[in-house]
């Protein structure tokens, strides 16, 4: 079956482009376009798509509101943020509520077809490691305050040591290999961090190690 997709985006070259883009690649079906925010949640409501390529900067509803609304409305689809990268708070507050990654407004396309069949199947789009590098740029642009652990109250020992190997950017197997564990064991503990903290995507459990205090901006240098 192919995969739905929704462009989003102010500019109509960009729409247009992607749109393109997108009607090109085998298995995928690029289904509608949105001008803005208003528009993109109207249309999620009426074509039910996979994936939403979604700007941030728009007219009426931004590309923030506009993924908390479709992701509240049918959280089984995947929002994609497009960004220059240049605004990290927008992105950091994206991945905060529920959007699958980012990509770049510049990514050649093949890479914005394959961004695309990834967050489709419910894979990861954005390496931890990437995410971590934005949220400690926010973090210490805007000098967040942390309080240790106040977020945590309900994990074990061993799941608050997962998340604070999650917010260092770390994979599953990285985190195995540091336990001493299975990675099968890995991924049943980041399964239940994430379902006590209301995760669903790994990019917002970085987030929350940061906001926990688990991991301080400046501190996590893991690289890939």
């Amino acid at each position: 079956m192919a995969v739905r997709v929704l462009v989003v985006d102010d500019q109509y070259l960009v729409r247009h482009a992607l749109m393109a883009l997108l009607n090109a690649a085998p298995g995928i079906d690029p289904v509608g376009e949105a001008s803005d925010g208003e528009q993109a949640v109207a249309l999620v409501a009426d074509l039910a798509p996979d994936v939403v390529l979604m700007d941030i900067k728009m007219p009426v509803m931004d590309g923030l509101s506009a993924t908390r609304r479709i992701l509240a409305m049918r959280p089984e689809t995947q929002v994609v943020v497009l960004t220059t990268f240049d605004i990290p708070e927008y992105v950091y507050t994206a991945l905060t509520d529920g959007a699958a990654g980012f990509i770049m407004k510049d990514t050649p396309p093949d890479r914005i077809i394959a961004a695309v069949r990834t967050v489709a199947i419910g894979e990861m789009l954005i390496s931890p490691a990437i995410t971590l590098r934005l949220v400690q740029t926010y973090a210490q642009r805007h000098r967040v305050e942390l309080q240790a652990n106040t977020r945590l109250p309900d994990l074990t020992p061993r799941e608050t040591e997962i998340l604070r190997l999650l917010g260092t950017g770390s994979t599953n197997e990285e985190i195995a290999n540091q336990l001493a564990i299975s990675e099968a064991t890995v991924k049943t503990h980041v399964k239940h961090t994430m379902r006590k903290l209301n995760l669903t995507t790994r990019a917002q459990a970085v987030v929350a190690a940061y906001e926990s205090g688990l991991v301080i901006p400046g501190s996590a240098a893991h690289g890939g």
